[in-house]
């Protein structure tokens, strides 16, 4: 018991040092914008200032960005929102299709999609800019939405859920009753897979919020179509030594999506988990 006992607590105390491992970066990083520059280099990293340097930031961030951030909150949420839009009506019949469909080419298809799911984004990065330059699309609001609008991982994601947590049973009664394939597909399907739809939602948004290498490329130098990540780019060049405003500015971009996160966090884990058990 003694023995039993004594493991249990070196497993704890290793858990406890890895917990603190992983919380103190981002315990440092709320508490730093609460203390001056001075203050983020003399003295304890966890301890606490005042909320006056977040509101200094914010500050900042407007005159700066010439009242533009709140044009770029908007693009942001557009862009994200339309690009995780487009992913669920693409992402949700693509899984169905491929893993309760029977059509010919259909492992062709799921080969090609793990194909470029597991491709660097860079090596993709060319064909798309050149076929938007064609397009002309190029610095307009559709250069950003329309390369996110294709995720791999979230038809992956909806295809392996289908094929596992699915009950094909269910599915044979709704066509002996007459039901065709789309009819299942949104009456049935659709209300027993909304753990994964909201995975695949909360990862196609969370991907395209904090993208900072596509609206680079494909706004161009027109700041009226960038986002939160480029602005906070800018901010940091600007204010490279004061660590204390573009950590501040940076917990400021970072409260939608951990607000976002905690309200989806149950439906979110919950897609994760189910997927690959079978149901």
């Amino acid at each position: 018991m003694g023995i039993r006992l004594l493991g249990l607590g070196a497993r704890m105390a290793i858990l406890v040092v890895f917990a603190i491992f992983f919380i103190a970066p981002v315990l440092w990083l709320i508490l730093a914008p609460t203390k001056s520059d001075h203050a983020l280099i003399t003295s304890s990293p966890f301890s606490f200032g005042s909320f006056h340097n977040v509101a200094q930031a914010w500050k900042h961030l407007d005159a700066y960005s010439d009242h533009l951030y709140r044009r770029w909150i908007a693009n942001t949420l557009i862009y994200s929102l339309s690009a995780t839009a487009i992913t669920l009506a693409v992402s949700i019949p693509a899984g169905y299709g491929l893993a309760l469909g029977k059509f010919p080419g259909r492992k062709l298809i799921l080969t090609l999609t793990l194909v470029v799911m597991i491709m660097p984004a860079a090596s993709l990065v060319l064909p798309i800019f050149l076929e938007l330059n064609a397009l002309h699309l190029i610095g307009s609001v559709f250069s950003v939405i329309l390369p996110f609008s294709f995720f791999p991982f979230g038809v992956y994601l909806a295809y392996i859920y289908y094929a596992t947590s699915i009950p094909s049973e269910l599915l044979d009664a709704a066509r002996v009753d007459g039901c065709g394939e789309f009819r299942i597909l949104t009456t049935v399907v659709l209300r027993l897979a909304k753990p994964a739809i909201a995975a695949v939602a909360l990862f196609s948004f969370l991907f395209c919020f904090n993208d900072f290498f596509g609206p680079l490329l494909y706004t161009g130098e027109s700041s009226q179509h960038w986002t939160l990540s480029l602005g906070l780019a800018q901010f940091r060049s600007l204010y490279q030594v004061q660590w204390n405003l573009v950590m501040a500015a940076t917990v400021i971009v970072m409260t939608p999506v951990i607000v976002l996160f905690f309200l989806a966090q149950r439906a979110f884990v919950e897609g994760v988990t189910l997927t690959g058990v079978k149901g």
